[in-house]
C-alpha cells in the first residue's frame, strides 16, 4: 500500500480543531481507500518541539511526538491557535520547519499556522489565506505575501493555505481529493457531514468590518448619517452638499480618511444592514432592498454574490436566528 506520510505540527496553545480536523480526514480517507481496494493511504503523525501533552488553547491536551527526521514528509501541515505567537519564537521549531519544507511534497498552513509559515520565509510573493480576522495582521507583518481574507483555502504552488478553524478540514479534503480522487473525498465529506467543496468564501462568517473614522468632522458627521440610515439618499452629490463640500473635494477627503470611495463605504454599510435583516427578519428580499438602500432584490442578490461569495437567499438559510412563523392549520 502506498502510504503518504503526514505530520501536522502542534504547540502549546494550538487551536486543537485545527490538527485533529485535517488529521480526522486523512484518517477517513485511508479508510475510504481501503474499502475501495485501493493501493494508497495515509500516515499521519501530530508531532511537536518536544513531544508528550501539548495543552491545546481550548484546555485539550493533544498525545504528540517529538518533532521527526525533516526528510521524507509527503505533506507538512501548520495548525494555528492563539499560540502560534509564541511558537514563531520557538527556535528549535522554527529551524525544523525550515529545514523540512523545501524536502515535502506540500505544505499546509491552517488558520494562524500562516504566520509560522511566513516566519518561517515560506510564503513571500505568494497569495495565501488564514482567518479572515487574522488577515490584516499577516499582511501587515509580512508584505511580501499576498493576503486574500476571504477564499475558505488557496493552493498557490506546492504552497496550500486556509481560513480558520473548520476550514481545516475543508483544505485537507481538497488535499485528498489531490491525491487519491473525487470520488474517495467526496466520501469522506459525507461520513464527516459536509460539503467537499464549501460555497461561498469565509467572508459571509466575518463579522461586520471595522470602519475608519474620518479625522473630518463633516466627514465623520456623513459616515454617521449613512450608517443610521443606510436606505437613504446617499449619492455622492448628495453627500458632499451635507459635508458642505464639492463633489470633487468631497471624494478625494473621504478616500483619504475613510480608506475607500464613498460609494464603495455606502454599499458595504448597505449589505451589512441587509445583513442583519436576513438574519433576524422573515422579510421578502424585495422588501428588504428597499429598506436597505438597493432597490431591488436582483441589486441585492448581486452585491452578496461579489462581496460575499454567496446569494441572499443562501446565506439567510445559513445564519437566521429565528424560525419561520406558520399560519395554523
Amino acid at each position: 500500500m502506498r502510504v503518504r506520510n503526514v505530520v501536522v505540527v502542534a504547540f502549546p496553545g494550538v487551536q486543537p480543531l485545527d490538527a485533529v480536523g485535517p488529521i480526522e480526514v486523512f484518517a477517513g480517507a485511508s479508510r475510504a481507500a481501503r474499502a475501495q481496494g485501493r493501493d494508497a493511504g495515509y500516515r499521519v503523525s501530530l508531532a511537536s518541539t518536544n513531544g508528550g501533552t501539548v495543552w491545546s488553547d481550548s484546555g485539550v491536551g493533544l498525545s504528540t511526538i517529538p518533532l521527526p527526521d525533516a526528510g521524507g514528509i509527503d505533506t507538512l501541515v501548520l495548525a494555528g491557535g492563539s499560540g502560534s505567537r509564541a511558537a514563531r519564537h520557538d527556535g528549535t521549531l522554527m529551524a525544523w520547519i525550515t529545514q523540512a519544507a523545501p524536502g515535502s511534497r506540500r505544505v499546509a498552513t491552517v488558520c494562524t499556522g500562516a504566520f509560522l509559515g511566513a516566519e518561517a520565509g515560506l510564503l513571500d510573493g505568494r497569495r495565501v489565506t488564514t482567518h479572515w480576522a487574522s488577515a490584516p495582521g499577516l499582511a501587515r507583518e509580512f508584505p511580501a505575501v499576498s493576503v486574500d481574507a476571504d477564499p475558505i483555502y488557496i493552493h498557490d504552488g506546492k504552497y496550500w493555505t486556509s481560513a480558520g478553524v473548520t476550514a481545516g478540514i475543508d483544505l485537507a479534503l481538497a488535499l485528498v481529493q489531490d491525491d487519491l480522487g473525487v470520488d474517495v473525498a467526496q466520501t469522506v465529506a459525507r461520513w464527516l457531514v459536509m460539503f467537499l467543496h464549501r460555497p461561498g468564501g469565509q467572508t459571509q462568517f466575518a463579522s461586520p468590518v471595522w470602519v475608519r473614522r474620518a479625522e473630518r468632522s463633516t466627514v465623520r458627521a456623513v459616515q454617521t448619517l449613512v450608517e443610521s440610515a443606510p436606505g437613504g439618499d446617499h449619492r455622492v452629490p448628495t453627500m458632499a452638499a451635507a459635508a458642505a463640500m464639492s463633489v470633487r473635494h468631497f471624494t478625494r477627503v473621504f478616500t483619504a480618511e475613510v480608506g475607500e470611495t464613498p460609494g464603495k463605504f455606502v454599499e458595504r454599510v448597505r449589505l451589512e444592514a441587509a445583513r442583519v435583516e436576513l438574519e433576524t427578519t422573515n422579510d421578502t428580499l424585495d422588501r428588504i432592498a428597499v429598506r436597505c438602500g438597493f432597490g431591488t432584490a436582483e441589486s441585492l442578490r448581486r452585491v452578496a454574490q461579489r462581496r460575499l461569495g454567496v446569494a441572499p437567499d443562501a446565506y439567510r438559510r445559513r445564519f437566521r436566528t429565528i424560525t419561520e412563523e406558520r399560519t395554523p392549520a
